[in-house]
């Protein structure tokens, strides 16, 4: 499962979230390299923001700290999820408008991303 949202002390945030079964896996090398600087709060960042964020993944801070990495990359075969639809419910995060970053969300379809982003969800 992919969850967004859910923060707040006193008044929590809508949590949003993708459901689905992993469909494989693969290791490849990456090069981490430094994050993108958007120059925006988080809040304000528009779905190429996000792409641009998720795309770069995994990312340093530092030059000194650029590197290959091994990352393990999963596909998903989405199942069910939910999605806030108007920028009233919340636009700061991946899954909007029925998609996860630019990608629409289909019954069956397969999504391919970074295994990290993923928890596990109870039965």
């Amino acid at each position: 499962m992919f969850r967004e949202g859910g923060v707040g002390l006193v008044f929590k945030s809508p949590t949003f979230w993708l459901k689905g079964s992993v469909a494989g896996f693969s290791r490849e090398r990456r090069l981490a390299g430094r994050c993108p600087k958007i120059g925006k709060p988080v809040q304000s960042y528009t779905r190429d923001d996000w792409v641009r964020v998720a795309s770069s993944s995994p990312c340093v801070h530092r030059d000194a700290d650029v590197r290959e990495v091994t990352v393990l990359r999963i596909r998903v075969a989405v199942e069910e999820w939910e999605t806030p639809w108007s920028d009233m419910h919340g636009t700061a995060g991946w899954l909007f408008r029925g998609q996860f970053l630019d990608k629409p969300l289909v019954k069956g379809e397969q999504i391919d991303f970074d295994a990290s982003w993923l928890e596990r969800c109870e039965l």
